[in-house]
């Protein structure tokens, strides 16, 4: 078992290590901001929370991150529609689920606190909630209209199931398109996520998820485009 961090890790550099520690910070009241260059132990002596267990709450969040990783090197071509859409769905649009509203949350707030000495971040607060707003309209069509008729289709082959897949394909594709676009804009607003002298730990941790966010995508459009609807339209020839 990997640990990236011990007692005596400043609770700043923990925030940024493992994925949604955030939230288990902010839930017991323990600033990882400006008040994170500390030593984790000390925080949690303050806090009177007991220093075990909650160790063992970080490590099962880096754990649960590092087995999510491992599951996108699975040879997917050897997969069947089913097993595809629903990694796509439980890895991908889970992630996506849980993550864009947390985004939203300190994209939201560094543009606030930090917007006018870096004005640049109001573009990135603006490509940041229109890339939201298109992957979760995204998301839904797939699980509500596409994914089904390709899962009945892998069930029981059948021209009609197979028509309405591939009428949607070029759709899904094109907005595929777009995610990409506004991800590429993010990064040259950012500088490929160059962080300012003296940046904050919100800071740092925003630009490292956005750059998650970003890596994430890949993989996921990399299954649809590059694996699911090749396969779905070479078997319609």
């Amino acid at each position: 078992m990997e640990t990236v961090f011990t007692r005596d890790t400043k609770v700043r550099e923990i925030v940024i290590q493992v994925p949604r520690s955030d939230e288990l910070f902010k839930q017991h009241k323990i600033d990882f901001c400006c008040g994170g260059n500390r030593p984790i132990h000390e925080a949690l002596t303050e806090k009177g929370l007991h220093e075990e267990t909650f160790l063992n709450e970080l490590q099962s969040l880096f754990d649960q991150a590092s087995e999510m990783k491992s599951l996108d090197s699975n040879d997917w071509t050897k997969e069947s529609y089913s097993s595809i859409m629903d990694h796509v769905i439980h890895r991908h649009h889970g992630y996506l689920a849980e993550e864009l509203p947390d985004l939203s949350f300190y994209v939201t707030k560094i543009y606030r606190v930090h917007g006018n000495t870096h004005p640049e971040l109001g573009e990135l607060h603006r490509l940041f909630h229109t890339l939201k707003m298109e992957l979760e309209q995204h998301m839904v069509k797939e699980e509500q209209q596409i994914f089904p008729a390709i899962r009945q289709y892998d069930m029981n082959p059948g021209q009609q199931q197979r028509d309405i897949a591939l009428s949607r394909i070029h759709e899904l594709e094109s907005e595929h398109e777009e995610a990409g676009s506004l991800l590429k804009q993010i990064r040259n607003v950012t500088s490929d996520f160059t962080l300012p002298s003296g940046a904050c730990t919100t800071y740092k941790m925003t630009f490292k998820r956005l750059e998650e966010l970003e890596s994430d995508m890949f993989q996921h459009v990399h299954l649809e485009n590059n694996i699911l609807f090749p396969r779905l339209q070479e078997e319609a020839v």
